[in-house]
This record gives structure tokens, sequence and C-alpha cells, in this order.
């Protein structure tokens, strides 16, 4: 599992010519560092005289953060697998036509598994980015350099997952049938660039 990989040793797997992990894996663990970073943000508010009448804020926001590190852990490794099920599609035989037929269908709809992975870990990098934007002014003020990082990790994980399907849909035949997926994405971004520019004009 890449989670249980030392720092050093998950660089070396990520700049090796493997295919994956690569750019859902590092933009997870740069959702799930952004959380982790408003769960410290928290600790170091909670029981803070100060901070006392944010309490159940604070308290709430520790809970969601904590939880949303732990599921962007996972999907680390789940955009791995899913990118590998693409991979393990084009590795199919081709040598008749039934086979070429059954090899693109795979291709396809491993695309499309695919695609759901970037688009789960855009939605909980906007979820911590929320969590950003709710704890200003009502969390200790030495950490706010802290709490500004971790709303930038949060943005960067989002925007790169979600580069992820758009460029699948180029390079695919499957964008017809996604406008879902592609309404998912925009309506996500536009959450996340409302809330990233009010955290900026709010410090």
């Amino acid at each position: 599992m890449l989670v249980k990989l030392s720092i050093e040793e998950f660089s070396r797997v990520l700049g090796s010519n493997a295919p994956a992990p690569g750019g859902g894996s590092v933009a997870a663990l740069s959702g799930a560092l952004g959380a982790d970073l408003v769960s410290m943000v928290c600790r170091l508010s909670i029981g803070r005289k100060e901070y006392e009448q944010f309490d159940s804020t604070l308290t709430e926001c520790l809970e969601k953060s904590v939880a949303l590190s732990g599921g962007l852990l996972r999907r680390i490794d789940l955009d791995t697998e899913a990118f590998n099920g693409v991979m393990a599609a084009f590795k199919l035989p081709k040598e008749t036509d039934e086979d070429k037929k059954a090899r693109t269908a795979a291709i396809q709809s491993g695309y499309k598994e695919a695609v759901q992975s970037p688009l789960g870990i855009a939605k909980e990098c906007r979820d911590v980015l929320h969590l950003t934007h709710k704890l200003i002014g009502k969390s200790n003020s030495n950490a706010l350099s802290d709490l500004g990082v971790a709303s930038q990790q949060a943005f960067a994980g989002l925007e790169g997952a979600i580069m992820i399907p758009i460029s699948t849909f180029l390079v695919t035949s499957c964008m017809a049938s996604q406008s879902k997926i592609l309404g998912e994405i925009f309506l996500t971004l536009c959450a996340a660039q409302v809330t990233g520019k009010s955290f900026k004009l709010k410090i």
C-alpha cells in the first residue's frame, strides 16, 4: 500500500517510470495534508479561553477534518487501483475483430470508472477548503498561516483532481455520455473558487 510507504519511498515510486501512482494520488495526498493542518489548528484552539465561545465549531471541524484526512489517504491507493484497471484493459488481446471490440469496450468502461476516483478526491478537498473558511476568526491566530497553507493544499488537490477527468474526456469517446460528470466538475470547481477567494478576503 502506498500510504504505508515512508515519504522518501513514496517520492521514489512517484518519480519512477511507473504510470501510477500519479496525479490523482498526489491530489489526494495534498488534500489529506490540508485536512491534517486543519486538525492541528483546531487542537491548538480547543480549550483556550479566548476561543471557548467557538468550542462547538472547533470540535465539529476537528471531527470532520480527521474523517476527511482518513478518506483522502484511502483514496491515494484507490486512485492508483482505478488507473491500473484502465492499464489492464489496454493489455487485453487485440488479435481478432472481436478481441478489438471487447478491448475497446473494456478501455472505455475502465475510463468511466476511473474518473469517479478523482471526482471523489475533488469533492473531499472542497470539503477541507470549506473547513478552513469556517475557522477564520474562530481559531488560534498564531496558526493563521497554517490555516492558509491548509486552504492552499486543499485547493491544489481539488484543481489537480479535476484535471484528470477533463483530460480523460479529451482522449476518449465517452464525453457525450458524461454530461452529468462534467456538470459536477463545474459546480465543484466554482464552489471551491468562491470559498478560496472568500478566504483570502477574510484574512
